[in-house]
């Protein structure tokens, strides 16, 4: 029998966000930019499907952009941030040192244009903390960015506290959430997040489909230019099944969130005392 093991690298794709899915391909299969009754059709199934992952993570369906995955919306996350602190005077960017290598990377391309970035570690083989966030602000700090949970030892970060302190600092709050969204309660408002990356094959949806939550107000910056899809901030034409299946597959992980969680601690304790 087969044993898999590495649902943090991706997971298998649901029945819901299969189900949900195949009218995109028979029906669906209009450009949702297309002035037609064929595209309207399509633009409805896409706002709803934005609505239902703005609601998952207490937001406005305005707020949530849709991208070709988690790195992609790290991206333009972390460089919009970094253009806004550019042109206020500040370039010091603060992260962790154990970072997905979509935001490490990012990071070092910056830091070749003059950006200085503060990467913290963990104390005493301990978590993040708030305390580290704030000590490491500055007066030219445009930006910090912390992964939400580890895709390797499983550590949660104090992200409300973290978004509590970079409220209090007037410091843009970006959590690579990849991990997260679809495992734990995440509400962007009342955790004080500016901006939070996912992706949707982390919670039983398709590859290639992800999204990027920005704070209404926070001006983001293009990294793919072309139409004038995703209110001009993301070209390109919207895969619509991709985006439908990953609202399906995450509506459906939320409204079991205890009850998977509950599941997948029992697991890992199991694991470990084995």
């Amino acid at each position: 029998m087969q044993v898999y093991a590495d649902n943090a690298a991706t997971t298998k794709i649901s029945s819901v966000a299969l189900k949900a899915m195949m009218p995109c391909f028979e029906t669906l299969y209009g450009n949702p930019s297309s002035l037609h009754s064929v595209g309207q059709e399509a633009k409805e199934a896409l706002e709803d499907a934005r609505a239902r992952v703005a609601a998952c993570l207490g937001c406005e369906p305005r707020e949530i952009y849709f991208t070709s995955g988690g790195s992609e919306a790290d991206n333009q996350a972390i460089i919009s941030a970094a253009r806004l602190g550019e042109r206020k005077g500040k370039k010091h960017i603060i992260s962790t040192a154990f970072e997905h290598h979509a935001v490490l990377h990012t990071l070092n391309k910056l830091e070749k244009e003059g950006f200085e970035v503060t990467l913290l570690d963990v104390r005493n083989g301990h978590n993040i903390t708030a305390a580290q966030v704030k000590e490491a602000i500055r007066p030219d700090t445009c930006l910090v960015t912390t992964m939400y949970a580890n895709n390797e030892i499983g550590s949660v970060l104090p992200i409300a506290e973290i978004g509590a302190v970079c409220k209090e600092a007037g410091v843009p709050f970006h959590t690579d959430a990849v991990q997260a969204v679809g495992h734990l309660h995440i509400n962007v408002k009342e955790q004080n997040i500016d901006l939070l990356s996912l992706s949707g094959h982390k919670f039983h949806g398709p590859k290639g489909v992800g999204a990027l939550y920005c704070r209404r107000g926070f001006p983001l910056v293009n990294v793919i230019d072309g139409g004038a899809q995703e209110r001009g901030k993301r070209a390109g034409t919207e895969n619509l099944p991709a985006i439908v299946g990953m609202a399906a597959a995450l509506e459906d992980a939320c409204a079991h969130l205890d009850e998977n969680t509950a599941k997948v601690t029992a697991m890992r304790d199991k694991l470990i005392a084995g």
